[in-house]
């Protein structure tokens, strides 16, 4: 895993004087390139002892060498941006083979699935498992690619009896949350967490009393803050991509082991429902 990945996965771990650490490298690279651990230090208002340990828990033996570390990922970045003519997606250029191609996609969306799957919080999980049982109406929602994902999932849940609704226009989206109450859910699906048109939805939910259940990164942001749960997406988005591939494999693992957990706890309702569903379709065929 990358340094600055690292740093990112490891924030809500971090005490709040690593927090801080951790935050001013992320967002002065510039200086942070220039600085001894003694100015740093001095810079944040903390002891020296506590960047060189912060550095150690990163699994570097002193601020030195976490800084090269720092210093030649965020290089290789600045000439990932300058090389972006031959570029197709993070690592796979137009000169790449079709079988060099799989091999590196296949190495990202597995790089995706083995982070989120290890840090992701399962007792959160469970929690949100339990939430929407009980839920009377059950809305998920995501813009652009994340959209792609939320009408996997509310298909997967219609189709074993879930109450669940799922709009494409954010207008829609919005009308349907200012309607939700106590005993709903709303599943938001967003990476960056940012977008108006999610945080405006979250935000009439939470309002009117449902649990607002964020599939987000762990970066801060206005849908992480105001999420009842958080379940975590993992995927590498400080290169240079054409589209959202590590990100959309991040999500669709969350999503279908929700999924599958559901079906756990439903038992033979859930395979009824397939069964029925099964033989309706096969109608068609015959």
């Amino acid at each position: 895993m990358r340094c600055l990945q690292k740093i990112i996965v490891n924030k809500a771990l971090f005490t709040p004087g690593e927090r801080k650490i951790a935050d001013y490298i992320l967002a002065q690279p510039d200086k942070v390139k220039a600085y001894s651990s003694q100015e740093l230090a001095a810079s944040l208002g903390i002891s020296q002892s506590s960047i060189i340990k912060f550095a150690q828990r990163l699994g570097f033996k002193g601020f030195p060498s976490l800084k090269i570390a720092l210093i030649e990922e965020w290089g290789q970045q600045s000439q990932q941006t300058e090389a972006q003519d031959g570029q197709l997606h993070n690592d796979i250029s137009s000169h790449d083979t079709p079988a060099v191609i799989a091999e590196k996609l296949f190495r990202e969306k597995q790089q995706a699935l083995r982070d989120t799957t290890e840090h992701l919080d399962y007792a959160s999980l469970e929690q949100v498992v339990a939430c929407i049982r009980e839920a009377g109406r059950i809305q998920i929602i995501g813009v652009g690619g994340s959209s792609l994902v939320a009408k996997d999932l509310a298909y997967k849940m219609m189709k074993v009896g879930y109450p669940v609704m799922n709009e494409l226009d954010s207008h829609v989206q919005l009308t349907v949350a200012q309607s939700l109450g106590e005993g709903d859910v709303q599943l938001v699906i967003s990476f960056s967490g940012n977008l108006k048109e999610i945080t405006l939805a979250a935000g009439e939910a939470r309002k009117n009393g449902a649990k607002v259940v964020a599939v987000t990164s762990l970066q801060e942001s206005p849908l992480r803050k105001m999420a009842d749960y958080t379940l975590d997406t993992l995927a590498e988005e400080s290169r240079w991509r054409s589209s959202s591939i590590a990100v959309r494999t991040a999500q669709n693992t969350i999503t279908d082991l929700l999924f599958v957990c559901l079906l756990q706890g439903d038992g033979e309702r859930s395979r009824q429902y397939i069964r029925r569903s099964k033989g309706i379709i096969e109608q068609l065929e015959s």
